[in-house]
């Protein structure tokens, strides 16, 4: 590092000390500076870091006494800074401020499903010293079909570890990482939905909480972190950001059109609930506009919504390059200070990119940013750094400082991944039962595909190099030594037939297992599909290959988004199909402990598979509800209404569960804390109720399950609920619990799940506004139902009592009528 400042006379914030003084810092500075080049010119495995004691310098800076409040350190420091060195911070890439002892640092990390390296852009991270690679656990969209918080808290805690390891090593210029990637999976063809938890604003809300907390040293259960970070999680991207570039229309430019029914229902919870229940350190605006504003410059989302309405108390981000294109390409501004201007006044604190540096001074000068809008920025970024440990001196004898390199791919985490591998996978068919294959009767196997010995396929996008990939082959070779393999496909785009050579290999195995699909050519950021089928020849691959095997043939399918294989659903000589997302470097292992019965398959899809027609439809059209009049079906399960390839939340295994409802504590949820004009209209606002009554009108649902099968397995157990009444804009049913559970054969549990009406039997009207609606209700898991009635009528004990009060004053009333009656003629008593 060659460290470069300026330093404006005029701004010398030691100005006002006396001469002596000066001398004396100024030796300090001295050699404090020599220092700092000193170890510039120099290889080391240092952390960088403020605050060294043993720096004569620092021990007057009330930033560095770690006894003071945050806000107070944080607030010296900022004061201390010229107006040039507050400009530098502002981006991901933050300056040095040699002559208070301040390295640079890099914002920019990511950790999707694994410390990752992301080359010529990003210099958070690298895998250049002791370190050479990270756990790589599978891509977001395999881990979300596992339906298990824990696994997900713990993956994220995984990641932590090696995250502050990577740092400890001397091989990290920042600790903050912009990860998890909460955007609803809307449509399949968006290239970036494999990096998603799915369609499901629940489950990727439940995702984005576990994972946080467990990336930043939280405990499962939340609340215990205290002031001291692991590293730091980022939930991106704020908000309906789910189109990269399709058909022309990138990113970049793209202005969603969304309801906001769609924002208060669909798009905007899993938002809600990483900030108000996962606490992450940062949120990054995404790139689009919506209803015609810049996510990076909308006041009502940054600051009126995630920091008013959610509380949110951390830094908020540009992606990289978001505020330039602001003017640069959507033309929202007349110059590039007032994209400055608005972005900064909108609540935004960090650019990723260079435009708050190069026009930030200027925006000064014309008067269109305040300091006091920097002064708040920095605050909220340098209280994150400090929160980080990185002002507190030398980080090995802070919190989290005895994290060593051992602790990067550690065994306790390639066993971490290859469960997550195992747990993701779904079986999507087993006609007459082909799989698991008995080990004992298969002595050879054909393997078929571009995607059978591809370790690079395996890990997806936004990854690390991984500590020790097994690819499908591979694990296959662990079971079976007589295979032979033929890729089928030059590339993944199977642009070249050759059917013909891989045909040759099929005549005389005992099974063929064929591993097709996708990677990242096909759906990647920046690239969106126009298809949902498989590239090119692969499908007449498929096809001829499983006409020509002895028996039915076995296939796996790596990808993230959905792809249309009616063909292979249809077809009598594919008899088993298993989808693996992209499994991570323990994926061909599992994959082949799946298929040889070591482990029993229990992945739910997170996504609904839609078939090829619906390429029809405009990805460009954010609508989430149908509209029958125009043919347009929805989006998702909750409101799709079209016909599908697979369900969300389908799966299969090798064993059979039967479910039954124990009797609810009760069946009817009273909602009438007050008088509602709404009543009449048959729902009510769930801001009207309040959380007290919010938070009485939750009820425990216990749900039995049974394994009746003769193998051992763990699978999710997913609640549903549904109106009787459907129509109105309602979903068709909607997730509302989900859990776990591991079960002997023959072996049956009890499963606890809750149910909060406010939250999960609500939806939104055309205002946004969240409503409940009076009537039944019905939860369901598999085919098992059980009925619930919202009545807004009161029914405490003390409304009854008031009930019972009435009918004595109504005979008393008529007692006294007929009393006078009986003396007063009739005509007078009515006059």
């Amino acid at each position: 590092m060659i460290v470069r400042y300026k330093l404006r006379i005029n701004q010398n914030p030691m100005r006002h000390l006396s001469t002596r003084k000066m001398k004396q810092l100024n030796l300090s500075l001295l050699i404090h500076l020599c220092s700092l080049l000193l170890v510039s010119t120099q290889p080391t495995d240092q952390p960088p870091f403020s605050c060294d004691s043993t720096d004569p310098l620092t021990k007057s800076y009330k930033f560095c006494k770690t006894t003071l409040p945050i806000n107070r350190r944080v607030e010296d420091l900022v004061s201390r800074l010229t107006l040039d060195e507050k400009i530098s911070q502002l981006v991901n890439t933050a300056a040095a401020i040699p002559r208070l002892g301040i390295p640079g640092y890099e914002w920019w990390s990511e950790a999707l499903h694994g410390v990752a390296f992301v080359a010529n852009i990003s210099q958070g991270i690298r895998f250049n010293g002791t370190i050479r690679s990270a756990t790589s656990f599978p891509q977001v969209i395999l881990t979300a079909a596992s339906f298990d918080p824990y696994l997900w808290y713990r993956i994220g805690q995984a990641i932590g570890i090696e995250a502050r390891g990577v740092y400890n090593a001397g091989q990290a210029r920042g600790m903050t990482f912009w990860t998890p990637n909460i955007n609803i999976f809307r449509d399949p063809r968006w290239g970036r939905g494999q990096a998603t938890p799915g369609e499901d604003p629940l489950v990727t809300g439940k995702y984005a909480v576990s994972f946080v907390r467990g990336i930043q040293g939280d405990s499962f259960e939340g609340g215990k972190l205290g002031e001291s970070l692991q590293v730091s999680a980022c939930c991106k991207h704020f908000t309906a950001y789910d189109l990269d570039n399709w058909k022309g229309i990138n990113r970049f430019v793209f202005d969603a059109n969304v309801t906001l029914q769609d924002l208060a229902d669909t798009y905007q919870p899993p938002f809600q609930s990483c900030i108000e229940k996962g606490k992450p350190n940062g949120v990054m605006c995404a790139y689009n506009r919506i209803n015609g504003v810049p996510n990076c410059a909308d006041y009502n989302l940054l600051s009126k919504t995630a920091r008013g309405q959610w509380g949110f108390n951390g830094y908020i981000t540009s992606d990289c390059d978001a505020v330039s294109i602001i003017y640069d390409e959507q033309g929202y501004v007349k110059e590039p200070e007032d994209a400055v201007a608005d972005v900064l006044t909108a609540g935004m604190d960090l650019d990723c990119g260079e435009y708050l540096k190069n026009y930030t001074g200027s925006a000064i000068e014309k008067k269109k940013v305040a300091v006091s809008d920097i002064d708040r920025a920095l605050h909220n970024l340098f209280s994150i750094r400090m929160r980080l440990g990185l002002f507190n001196g030398n980080p090995a004898k802070q919190p989290f400082g005895n994290i060593g390199s051992d602790q990067v791919c550690s065994q306790e985490h390639l066993n971490l991944a290859l469960e997550a591998a195992r747990n993701g996978i779904v079986l999507l068919k087993n006609d007459n039962r082909l799989l698991p294959l008995a080990k004992t009767e298969i002595t050879s196997l054909a393997v078929i595909g571009p995607n059978a010995n591809s370790s690079e396929t395996l890990v997806g996008n936004y990854a690390g190099p991984p500590c020790n990939p097994v690819t499908p082959l591979q694990g296959l070779q662990s079971y079976v030594k007589n295979i032979n393999y033929h890729p089928g496909c030059s590339t993944v785009n199977c642009s070249s037939d050759l059917t013909d050579e891989a045909m040759k290999i099929v005549k005389g195995t005992d099974q063929v297992v064929l591993v097709m699909g996708l990677d990242q050519t096909q759906e990647r950021e920046a690239h969106d599909r126009v298809d949902l089928v498989l590239p090119g020849h692969q499908q007449k691959l498929v096809t001829r290959i499983a006409s020509a095997a002895n028996k039915p043939v076995i296939l796996v399918l790596l990808y993230g988004g959905p792809v249309d294989i009616t063909f292979a659903k249809n077809d009598q000589n594919i008899g088993s199909i298993i989808w693996a997302g992209y499994p991570g470097e323990a994926g061909g292992r599992a994959l082949a402990e799946i298929i040889f019965g070591d482990h029993n398959p229990g992945g739910r899809l997170p996504i609904t598979w839609y078939p090829q027609n619906l390429t029809k439809i405009p990805m460009t059209d954010m609508r989430m509800r149908p509209e029958p009049s125009s043919g347009y079906p929805g989006r998702t399960y909750r409101f799709y209404q079209g016909l599908k390839v697979f369900e969300f939340g389908y799966g299969l295994s090798y064993t059979n569960y039967s479910y039954e409802f124990l009797p609810l504590t009760k069946d009817k949820v009273y909602l009438n804390n007050q008088s509602s004009d709404k009543i009449a209209l048959g729902y009510k606002s769930v801001s009207e109720m309040g959380t007290e009554l919010c938070e009485k009108s939750k009820l425990p649902v216990t749900v039995r399950v049974q394994n009746n099968g003769e193998m051992d397995g763990k699978h999710a157990v997913l609640l549903f609920v549904r109106q009787a009444k459907t129509g109105n804009e309602r979903p068709i049913k909607q997730l509302v619990g989900f859990n776990n559970v591991d079960l002997k054969a023959g072996e049956k549990a009890e499963i606890k799940l809750e149910l909060s009406p406010c939250e999960h039997l609500s939806s939104a009207e055309g205002d946004g506004q969240m409503v409940v609606d009076e009537g039944s209700y019905f939860l369901s898991i598999g085919h098992k139902e059980s009925e619930i009635t919202v009545v807004f009528s009161e029914d405490t004990s003390d409304a009854a009592t008031s009930k019972l009060m009435i009918l004595p004053r109504i005979l008393i009333f008529f007692y006294i009528y007929s009393f006078i009656h009986s003396f007063i003629p009739m005509h007078i008593v009515l006059k």
